[in-house]
């Protein structure tokens, strides 16, 4: 199957909102698995042990989305947190609220809003990047063509490795639209003495 682009956290965060003497906790990360969200579940739950509430939701690559109130009140809390991921089109996340009780009930509207804000700070703070689907161009020239390609190489592709052998071979990361182009250019470029293979796919990040 081929690869699709998606868009992922930038890095972990954290952030904290007090609405009725409530403390919501906000944390969001980037996971590559369901394992690695549960570990992080996990962690924020030992952390917080005294909480009142873990709620949190994941959203995965390959259609695994899972949710949890954790206590709350049924729909006032996972899956608040699970629309700001889908809403977003964020994937490769867990968020989890931790809930503070301060004594205040807030209400089913009031627990979602809180819920809401709460995710959505987490998921601002943590940033985002897309990850953009790439072919691995590997192609070899003669070291007397490399000072006049390489410019070209290093402004139309993500160099991945470049080998001082025989002859110099690179490889590259071209996105997947820009790959024919690439390829031509490369063999027109060194008439035709270099044969441009497509060795693999992989993401970028953007």
């Amino acid at each position: 199957m081929a690869l699709k682009p998606y868009k992922t956290p930038k890095a972990s965060s954290e952030t904290e909102y007090i609405v009725n003497k409530s403390r919501f906790i906000g944390r969001c990360f980037p996971v590559a698995s369901e394992k690695e969200a549960l570990q992080r579940l996990e962690d924020v739950r030992k952390l917080h042990y005294d909480a009142s509430h873990n709620c949190w939701a994941y959203n995965l690559r390959g259609g695994i989305m899972r949710f949890s109130d954790d206590g709350e009140p049924g729909g006032t809390a996972g899956m608040p947190i699970m629309d700001t991921l889908i809403r977003s089109d964020t994937q490769d996340a867990i968020i989890i609220v931790t809930r503070y009780f301060g004594g205040i009930l807030l209400g089913s509207g009031g627990l979602v809003r809180a819920y809401s804000k709460s995710a959505s700070d987490a998921m601002n703070a943590a940033g985002s990047k897309m990850m953009t689907p790439c072919n691995e161009v590997e192609f070899s020239v003669d070291y007397t063509r490399f000072g006049g390609l390489e410019g070209f190489v290093r402004t139309s592709s993500t160099v991945k490795n470049i080998e001082f052998l025989e002859n110099i071979r690179f490889n590259c990361l071209v996105e997947f639209e820009k790959t024919d182009s690439f390829i031509a250019d490369i063999i027109e470029r060194t008439d035709g003495r270099s044969k441009p293979l497509i060795v693999g796919e992989e993401y970028l990040a953007k």
